[in-house]
């Protein structure tokens, strides 16, 4: 291997030529190390039987060529390589060029010869092979680190790649820039002669800070192809003495009555002090090997200030506020309450918490717009009522049942008839609870009961009354009972009705037809016996004669109807 002040170029020259493939606009395939890459030709422009002659070759440099393989219309593949290439290609069924085992050293560019009729065409490809880089590597930790002098740290390699990988140091999974008086980082670049693959090595030297104690420093690695690779976290002893100190208090979130609180005293110094004192809430308890106490059980008593200090230096002190959290709410009634439909119902609702809390009412699952108030119960209010109180993540529910019971009453009874006008159909509504019962004083056919809502149930009975008769429906419970009575006529009697209104209009326009034609009779006898008995001519008022007329007309014809 040999040092890429050479291998630096030789990744310029790398990178140059593969601008000059682009700009030259070749096209360009990208294969894998060790793997088969397929070279298309033309991209399937023509047709593989359209081709007289198909034939790959490839650039050898210094303006030469190689011959790779060919394929004539109706015969196979004859490779004609003779080198390397010979075992390692073929042609696919659509003139691509397979090569298989892929090398760095197959960096050039293929051309694909296409004979169609009189017409030769060639269409070259450039290739290009990655190469992912086979893991990274941790060098030459140092044992501590002082603080503000700048020490290595470590030196981090990456093996086996093409091109060559990028390096990237991190201190708490954020990168590490070079420059300044804290942090300095070299790299350098190694070609395999043999293999031409490269590996890419990097030193970071650091000046550590107090906070860098528990950091974790790390590098990763980039390339063109793969996932990005990451080594494993160091952590460096760094010495000092305490100069800050805190108290953390390690709980459930939100902190709650029964839960454990743990007060960890954190200081800055390394190594690390292992004695202090815990001072709760007046008791003053020290502890040792350890920088921690826990309190089991809390009560809201416990809400207040708690501190640490260093043993050997009381002056060294941190204090924190701890809030025990607590939620109680008290409803009464709650479970089953019965009660009568009239009554009142009064609700006693208490909230006891540590902080402000909203609250919601919901009955059978529907939310409420308020609180629920019972002056006075109706078979309606029966339901489940449930209150939810929150406080930030506290929640607390209660519930209650109520069940408005009653003798029943019927709200209305009716009748209508069917919908092919056939029968009559009763309709019976009631409230009451429990659900009462609904029975009639005649037979009927299609019953149908609405299901029992809020304390009502609408009952209906198809019938066929031959006579005319009174109906009575009975609801019933354990607590009364309520009838009512209904009128229903029958089919028959109906019909008889309509028949004898109409004979009689009938009866009515005839006999209001004679007495028009007998005055009309009357009235001229006297024309005629005046005209006689004056001399004068019985001209009269002809218009009165002609209404006279027009009105016997038209009443006659009513009649005859």
């Amino acid at each position: 291997m040999h040092l890429l002040s050479a291998g630096c170029s030789g990744s310029l020259v790398f990178l140059l030529a593969t601008i000059l493939r682009q700009v030259s606009g070749l096209e360009t395939v990208v294969g894998l190390y060790g793997q088969t890459l397929e070279i298309p030709c033309n991209k399937g422009a023509v047709k593989a039987e359209d081709a007289l002659l198909t034939k790959w070759k490839y650039d050898k440099g210094n303006g030469r060529s190689g011959d790779l393989l060919v394929r004539q219309k109706t015969e196979s593949v004859s490779i004609s390589a003779t080198d390397d290439y010979k075992g390692r290609i073929n042609m696919a069924a659509n003139s691509s060029l397979l090569l298989s085992g892929t090398k760095l050293s197959d960096q050039r560019t293929f051309t694909c010869m296409i004979v169609v009729g009189t017409d030769i065409r060639e269409y070259p490809v450039d290739v290009v092979v990655y190469k992912a880089p086979a893991g990274v590597e941790i060098s030459d930790k140092a044992q501590e680190l002082e603080i503000g002098k700048l020490t290595k740290l470590a030196t981090c390699v990456v093996k086996d790649s093409n091109p060559a990988a990028n390096i990237t140091w991190l201190k708490n999974n954020k990168p590490l820039v070079d420059g300044g008086k804290d942090v300095s980082i070299r790299a350098s670049v190694q070609v395999d002669p043999v293999s031409g693959l490269s590996s890419t090595s990097s030193i970071l030297e650091y000046s550590a800070t107090k906070e860098d104690a528990d950091a974790l420093f790390s590098c990763s690695a980039q390339h063109n192809v793969g996932k990005e690779l990451a080594s494993s976290a160091l952590t460096f002893t760094i010495t000092y003495s305490t100069e800050n100190i805190i108290l953390q208090v390690i709980s459930p979130e939100p902190l709650l009555e029964g839960d454990n609180v743990t007060l960890k005293c954190v200081a800055d110094g390394n190594p690390a002090p292992t004695s202090f004192n815990f001072y709760l809430k007046g008791d003053v308890v020290p502890v040792s090997d350890t920088d921690a106490y826990t309190l089991t059980h809390v009560s809201r008593d416990a809400t207040g200030e708690y501190r640490c200090a260093l043993i050997d230096n009381p002056a060294m002190m941190a204090s924190k506020n701890v809030t025990v959290n607590y939620l109680d709410i008290n409803l009464s009634p709650t479970g089953n309450v019965v009660k009568a439909a009239g009554e009142a119902l009064k609700l006693s609702f208490q909230i006891d918490s540590s902080g402000e809390s909203k609250v919601s009412w919901t009955k059978d699952n529907l939310k409420l717009d308020k609180e629920p108030k019972f002056n006075k119960l109706k078979y309606s209010d029966s339901g489940r009522y449930e209150t939810e109180v929150k406080m930030g993540a506290l929640s607390k529910k209660a519930s209650f049942d109520l069940v408005v019971e009653g003798a029943p009453v019927i709200k209305q009874l009716s009748k209508q008839r069917s919908e092919d006008g056939q029968h009559k159909v009763l309709i019976c509504e009631a409230e009451g609870s429990p659900k009462p019962s609904v029975s009639w004083s005649i037979n009927g056919t299609s019953l149908d009961e609405s299901p029992f809502v809020n304390g009502k149930v609408t009952h209906k009975i198809t019938v066929v009354p031959t006579v005319n008769l009174t109906v009575s429906c009975t609801v019933s419970n354990e607590f009364g009972v309520d009838t009512r009575d209904i009128n229903v006529s029958s089919h028959q009697s109906e019909d008889a009705d309509q028949t004898k209104l109409v004979v009689g209009v009938v009866v009515g326009l005839l006999i209001a037809a004679m007495v028009i034609g007998l005055a009309y009779g009357i009235y001229q006898k006297k024309s005629k016996q005046g005209s006689w008995k004056t001399g004068e001519k019985e001209n009269g008022s002809s218009e009165e004669e002609r209404k006279l007329e027009e009105k016997v007309e038209e009443n006659s014809q009513k009649a005859e109807v």
